[in-house]
């Protein structure tokens, strides 16, 4: 068993600016992933075809604005309440598993994304392989209906285990009253082991997400190859979805990447190292990724980019509007 390390605080002012940061970062993510939830839901109001690609991305936008609000209640509960020397409260464990559970949905919806660029994008040669895209490119409402279920199982187990860890702790404690320093140890470890144990849901759809995003690249080698043997014109619509489906999958993986190794490492520097600094640079890392990930979702969807576009000529319009109106005295005022 581990000896518990010193407390490492944090002064008011470096609390003060995380907690901003995090306010500012929460403000961005909110607005983005927004922005893009309205976009595909007023093709839904108005009864327009939505695409299977802008239906992960509704969805997905969703996951997102869930995942941005327990961030932040995260960095309030760690500014505000959890202190370095007491045990870790039962709301900051079930904020951490709930980031957990919203991760884990959020990389399920990336690999149906990615199958979905597969299907539609590659063109395969095998029997089997053109029927399994076929599947795949029919069935995208069944693929959002397995994620659900996989999201809900989830949550079951990983709720299951952190219950039962909890019980059998509770019941440790009760036995070894006076031994306060060893039973903070067990409930750190407990916890720790808690968390090891949710993350393993993230291996399947990480898995199956890296298999596609393979095929998408050894797929652009050969179309790329076949084209430099056959012509000189680089202008290809297939090559250009092939490289901004590989682009929007790319830039998942490293923000996906980034954020759980910021959560895997804010583990033990919360329970083990006590370093609240370390733990608050964890968080602010977690919390711009998705940020920016949904950035570079607006800029690589055609659609998306030419909402921004209609909301940037309706501001220019407005504001030359009302220039117009102060640079001209006899315009007469509104009542």
């Amino acid at each position: 068993m581990w000896t518990l390390a010193p407390v490492i605080t944090v002064s008011y002012e470096v609390k003060g600016v995380f907690l901003v940061l995090s306010v500012l970062e929460f403000a961005v993510g909110i607005l983005s992933n927004t922005f893009i939830f309205l976009v595909n839901f007023r093709d839904v109001v108005r009864r327009k075809p939505l695409s299977d690609c802008d239906l992960v991305l509704l969805i997905l936008s969703l996951t997102r604005l869930f995942l941005h609000g327990l961030l932040l209640l995260d960095a309030l509960q760690l500014t505000l309440f959890q202190q370095m020397k007491d045990p870790l409260s039962s709301s900051y464990q079930t904020i951490i598993m709930l980031w957990m559970i919203a991760n884990q949905a959020g990389l399920w919806l990336a690999t149906c994304l990615s199958l979905l660029y597969c299907s539609k994008i590659v063109r395969f040669s095998h029997g089997f392989l053109l029927c399994l895209a076929s599947c795949i490119s029919r069935g995208a409402i069944r693929m959002l209906l397995g994620t659900v279920l996989l999201t809900c199982a989830c949550t079951v187990l990983c709720c299951w285990d952190v219950f039962s860890r909890s019980h059998i702790a509770a019941t440790y404690t009760l036995s070894t009253r006076n031994d306060t320093e060893h039973n903070l140890q067990t409930e750190n470890f407990n916890f720790v082991q808690s968390f090891l144990f949710c993350s393993l849901g993230s291996i399947p759809p990480f898995s199956c997400f890296l298999v596609s995003s393979g095929v998408l690249i050894v797929s652009l080698w050969r179309h790329t190859r076949t084209m430099r043997a056959k012509t000189t014109d680089y202008r290809d619509p297939s090559l250009e979805a092939h490289i901004k489906a590989l682009k929007t999958l790319i830039s998942f993986f490293c923000v996906y990447v980034v954020s759980f190794c910021a959560a895997l490492l804010s583990v033990p520097l919360l329970v083990l190292w006590h370093n609240k600094l370390g733990v608050m640079v964890c968080v602010g890392v977690m919390a711009a990724c998705p940020s920016g990930h949904a950035a570079i979702l607006i800029s690589g969807n055609a659609k998306l980019r030419r909402a921004v576009d209609g909301i940037l000529l309706w501001v220019q319009s407005g504001l030359k509007v009302r220039a117009d109106h102060k640079a001209d005295p006899r315009t007469p005022g509104l009542c």
